[in-house]
C-alpha cells in the first residue's frame, strides 16, 4: 500500500521537492564557496539547513496529523508549526544580530525550498501538456 501512495502526483511533489531541497543547498553552497565570501556562503548554508530541516519536520507532522489510526487535532499541528517558525525566526534573528552570515546569502539559503517547488510545479505543467500534446 505504501508504494500505491508514493504514485500519487501529490507524493511525488513532495519527494522531488525533498530531494531538489538537498541538491540545490549543496549546488548554491559549492558555487558560492567559489564565487563569494566565507560569509556569504555561511548564510546560504546554514539558511538552506534551516529551511530544509523545517520542510522535513513539517511534512512529518502532516503525515503524522492524517495517519487514519491517530488524526491529530488541528491545535496540535498548527502548534508545532508556530513552534518551529518562532524558533526559526529566533535561529534567524541570532545569526543576523552577531553577524554570522551576509543577509543576502541567508536570503538565498532561505529561497532554496521555494526554488524546489518552482522546479517542481515547471516539470508537473511539462507533463501535463506534454501529456495532453500526444
Amino acid at each position: 500500500m505504501r508504494e500505491d501512495i508514493r504514485k500519487t502526483p501529490q507524493a511525488r511533489i513532495v519527494i522531488f521537492v525533498a530531494r531538489c531541497n538537498w541538491a540545490l543547498l549543496i549546488l548554491f553552497t559549492l558555487v558560492s564557496l567559489l564565487a563569494k565570501s566565507f560569509s556569504f556562503s555561511t548564510g546560504i548554508l546554514l539558511g538552506g539547513l534551516l529551511v530544509c530541516i523545517n520542510f522535513y519536520l513539517l511534512s512529518k507532522t502532516l503525515q503524522k496529523a492524517f495517519a487514519p489510526p491517530y488524526l491529530a487535532s488541528y491545535q496540535s499541528v498548527i502548534g508545532k508549526y508556530y513552534v518551529r517558525f518562532s524558533i526559526s525566526g529566533l535561529i534567524i534573528f541570532l545569526l543576523l544580530a552577531n553577524k554570522i552570515v551576509d543577509p543576502l546569502g541567508l536570503i538565498l539559503g532561505l529561497s532554496v525550498v521555494v526554488t524546489s517547488f518552482f522546479l517542481a510545479s515547471i516539470l508537473e505543467m511539462k507533463k501535463i501538456l506534454f501529456k495532453e500534446a500526444v
